[in-house]
């Protein structure tokens, strides 16, 4: 198993998270969240970060607000909110998709 370009891992060696940015042979570069140093980790010496520890540092897609002058920004995050309240996790999850698809697809992100 390999951790796409992006996801967010936990080194185990200093329990420090780090952003996927590339990986080579069973090696794996990792960039502190939010940009910084890159430091390079043994592919056995990592697991996924939990969602507790993506929260802990800031790091949750719904934090990111819509871009001025979208049309489809606001939209998404509302759609994101109210399945949020209703307490439907399957529309939820759905409408984080929509976003970061949108995210990706019309701003680069």
């Amino acid at each position: 198993m390999t951790y796409r370009n992006g996801a967010f891992v936990v080194d185990t060696r200093e329990e420090r998270i780090g952003q996927v940015i590339d990986s080579v042979g069973r090696r794996v570069h990792l960039r502190e969240p939010g940009g910084g140093r890159e430091w390079e980790v043994p592919f056995s010496a990592l697991r996924l970060a939990t969602r507790d520890e993506r929260e802990a540092t800031g790091l949750r897609p719904q934090t990111i607000k819509p871009f001025r002058g979208c049309v489809e920004c606001p939209e998404l995050a509302t759609a994101l909110r109210d399945a949020q309240v209703g307490g439907d996790r399957l529309k939820a999850g759905k409408a984080v998709l929509a976003q970061r698809a949108h995210w990706r697809l019309d701003h680069g992100l």
